[in-house]
């Protein structure tokens, strides 16, 4: 378990982290989300030790992370895809991170196995591709097989094949009872990997919640009604405190009830339904609607920008 209380990072006058307090449980995959500049990769590094807050404290299993003896059997993290000499081999940087924290020569070659790099692991890393790079900074995080992984868009760079892969991985170490805490910018991939959120915006927590709680909370969610009998519906729902909103071809869009609350409310009156289907929100769009007046860096829209003529 990874606990933050009031956490605070200042770098001169700007306030990265802003009294951010968040639990990320064991057993579960917790997506760590916010804009460009929200203060993810700070926290990461709070959390790791990496840089001092200026308030507050974070613990990872009841203990601050510098305080562990042999840090790699707590935590494993991937916060860069690089974090290593280029003149190494994936085995010999794998295998200095094992002798300095007493872990066995045969566990490398299981975490090679595990990522896919046995076939290059004779290879020198500075080298390999973005994804192979990829592969080597999460077989490091595994190094220690740690009950706590932390790791900041570990998909960049990688193959549909090795997406699904990662995905799997994580499901299965968290179902394992491990701590997962996973920053990424695809929301797709996070709609299928993550358990719950934790999402920022200008170093402040926006919220915490599970996926499922978040996406059904979004306002582009609706059930959709088609019926001959719209204004016999429509009386009965709004009765009950629902909102409704008359829609061509005889359908409406209905807010303040499910879908099966509409079902057998229809059931019971008599009425007969020719469509009745929920609506919802993405992921995406959700997380769009939520973090509007978090986001810094705006794209201009979609509008051309012309390109000067330099000859």
């Amino acid at each position: 378990m990874i606990e933050a209380a009031g956490l605070s990072k200042s770098y001169g006058s700007t306030l990265a982290v802003d009294d951010l307090s968040f639990t990320v449980p064991s057993g579960q995959v917790t997506g760590f989300l916010g804009p460009n500049g929200s203060g993810k990769s700070t926290t990461m590094r709070l959390i790791l030790g990496l840089d001092a807050p200026t308030a507050g404290r974070v613990r990872v299993n009841g203990k601050q992370y510098s305080s562990y003896g042999r840090p790699l059997f707590e935590v494993g993290a991937l916060l860069e895809s690089k974090a290593w000499h280029g003149g190494r081999t994936a085995y010999n940087h794998l295998m200095c991170l094992a002798l300095s924290n007493g872990i066995s020569r045969s566990r490398v070659e299981q975490v090679l196995d595990v990522v896919g790099l046995t076939s290059v692991a004779r290879r020198r890393a500075g080298g390999f591709s973005l994804g192979m790079s990829q592969r080597l900074g999460i077989a490091a995080a595994l190094l220690g097989d740690p009950p706590v992984l932390m790791l900041d868009e570990p998909v960049n760079g990688l193959d549909p094949d090795g997406v699904l892969w990662i995905r799997n991985l994580l499901k299965a170490l968290a179902a394992e009872g491990r701590t997962v805490f996973l920053s990424s910018h695809l929301m797709s991939e996070m709609a299928l990997t993550a358990d719950r959120l934790v999402i920022i915006g200008r170093g402040r927590l926006i919220t915490e919640t599970s996926i499922e709680d978040f996406i059904r909370s979004g306002t582009g969610n609706f059930v959709r009604v088609r019926t001959p009998q719209p204004e016999q519906l429509t009386e009965l729902l709004q009765s009950r405190g629902a909102t409704v909103v008359r829609r061509p071809a005889d359908s409406l869009h209905i807010t303040g009830s499910s879908s099966d609350e509409v079902g057998e409310l229809a059931r019971a009156h008599d009425v007969t339904l020719l469509e009745l289907s929920a609506q919802q929100q993405t992921l995406e769009e959700r997380y769009m609607e939520l973090t509007s007046e978090s986001v810094d860096f705006r794209t201009a829209g979609g509008a051309h920008v012309p390109v000067p003529n330099t000859r």
